[in-house]
């Protein structure tokens, strides 16, 4: 049988905390790869209708995350299936039985590790299918050395996350081997409203930055 490419190919780009059907729409006409649905405590933070309105605008346009942290795995699995989600990305634990679930469901995996805890250099990667690496405080638009993503060898996509913006995103592509960037503060004119003119800075900016590494 044949193995379905992993969509995490470097110049992946993902727009997080998308909170309306109209920034999700420019979202997509801005050409990124995927967008993020929150579903955990954050001013972002969706009901299952909001988000269930958001997947269905834009099923077939881009790929559409689910974000959990802090729910346990029947909540998980209830609104990947409400939301047909392409992708869980998991904050905290992933138990073996979440993990079978979701494969069942042929929905995609990111792990997500913050920077300075102890999974990011003793979680098992091989069992997910990117990981999405965040600052000490995920989604509070706060930076890191990222000098620190090239501390381990991941044998999957690795994801940066965690204060990124149009103007400091070609230094983390360009000084180390990610494959994708995932922005949500850098690009919002207040919290949960995105603002267009810069989601298209930064997904340009973000494309630009992987041919300059790449080419």
């Amino acid at each position: 049988m044949d193995l379905v490419p992993s969509p995490f190919v470097p110049g992946f780009v993902k727009i997080c905390g998308v909170t309306s059907v109209d920034d999700a729409k420019f979202v997509v006409s801005a050409g990124a790869s995927a967008l993020g649905l929150i579903l955990a405590e954050s001013s972002r933070q969706l009901t299952l209708d909001q988000a269930r309105d958001i997947a269905a605008a834009t099923q077939g346009d881009l790929l559409r995350f689910a974000v959990f942290r802090g729910r346990d795995d029947d909540f998980i699995v209830e609104h990947v299936d409400a939301l047909q989600a392409d992708v869980a990305q998991v904050h905290g634990p992933l138990s073996e039985g979440l993990r079978q679930a979701l494969r069942d469901r042929s929905v995609l995996i990111v792990k997500a590790l913050s920077i300075n805890e102890p999974a990011f250099a003793d979680f098992d990667d091989t069992t997910v299918d990117a990981v999405l690496i965040d600052g000490p405080r995920p989604g509070s638009g706060v930076t890191y050395d990222v000098r620190h993503l090239n501390e381990r060898v991941f044998r999957v996509p690795v994801i940066a996350a965690g204060g990124l913006t149009p103007i400091n995103v070609r230094h983390v592509i360009t000084t180390t081997s990610v494959s994708g960037v995932d922005c949500s503060t850098g690009v919002e004119r207040r919290p949960g409203a995105k603002d267009p003119e810069r989601v298209d800075e930064f997904v340009t900016a973000a494309r630009a930055a992987f041919e300059e590494r790449e080419g």
